[in-house]
C-alpha cells in the first residue's frame, strides 16, 4: 500500500474482533520500531507482547476504564530503557526516549495499518501497576499500551486538519508563504 494511503487510513479503534493475528503480522509490526530515530544512536525501546487474558484484564484497569484493551488479541506495552540515555543526556533523556517511543508507535501504528490490523494509542494508565503486573524495573519507563488486533467494525475516520491550519512561515503569526500555493496548501 502507498504511504499516503496508509497515512490517511491511520486511525485509532476501540472494538477488536477475537480473531488470532498471526505472529508473522505480529513480528512485523514489532520489528517497525526498531527504526525509529535515536538520540545519539542509544536505541531505549522495550516491547512487552501480552496474550494473557488476565494480563490483558489488569492491564485494562490500570488503563484507568478503558477496558476495551483488554478485547484485542494482544497488548503492546512500549517502555523507554532509561539508565543508558539518562547517562548519555542527563535532563534531557526523558524527553529523547519520549520522543523515540512515539516515532516507534507511529511507525508500529502505520504497519498496522499497511497490514489491515488496527490500534489505539493508550497513554492514560497508572504507571506504577503495570510495573508491578508486568514486573517492568524501576529504571524504565511505560510509554504507551497498543492493542492490536482485527477491527471490530470499521470506525468513522475523522477528516484531517488542513495543512493551512497548522503551518506558519518563520513566525507563529505569518500563516502564508508569499507566492507558495500547492493542492495542499489550498484547501481550508
Amino acid at each position: 500500500m502507498e504511504l499516503k494511503k496508509i497515512l490517511e487510513k491511520r486511525h485509532c479503534s476501540r472494538k477488536f474482533r477475537a480473531k488470532k493475528v498471526g505472529w508473522n503480522d505480529l513480528s512485523l509490526i514489532l520489528d517497525s520500531a526498531r527504526y525509529a530515530p535515536c538520540a545519539g544512536g542509544i536505541f531505549t525501546i522495550k516491547l512487552i507482547v501480552v496474550d494473557n487474558d488476565e494480563k490483558k484484564k489488569k492491564l485494562a484497569e490500570a488503563a484507568l476504564g478503558q477496558s476495551f484493551i483488554a478485547e484485542a488479541p494482544y497488548i503492546i506495552i512500549v517502555c523507554s530503557d532509561m539508565e543508558r540515555i539518562k547517562s548519555s543526556y542527563g535532563n534531557f533523556a526523558e524527553k529523547y526516549a519520549s520522543q523515540q517511543a512515539g516515532a516507534a508507535i507511529e511507525n508500529m501504528f502505520l504497519k498496522a495499518t499497511e497490514l489491515g490490523l488496527s490500534t489505539c494509542w493508550i497513554g492514560t494508565f497508572d504507571e506504577n501497576a503495570i510495573k508491578r503486573i508486568m514486573h517492568i524495573p524501576d529504571k524504565a519507563k511505560v510509554e504507551a499500551l497498543l492493542p492490536v488486533g482485527y477491527e471490530m467494525e470499521k470506525s468513522f475516520i475523522k477528516e484531517k486538519i488542513s495543512l493551512k491550519r497548522i503551518v506558519r512561515f518563520n513566525d507563529w503569526e505569518n500563516k502564508e508563504l508569499v507566492g507558495w500555493k500547492t493542492k495542499a496548501t489550498s484547501k481550508e
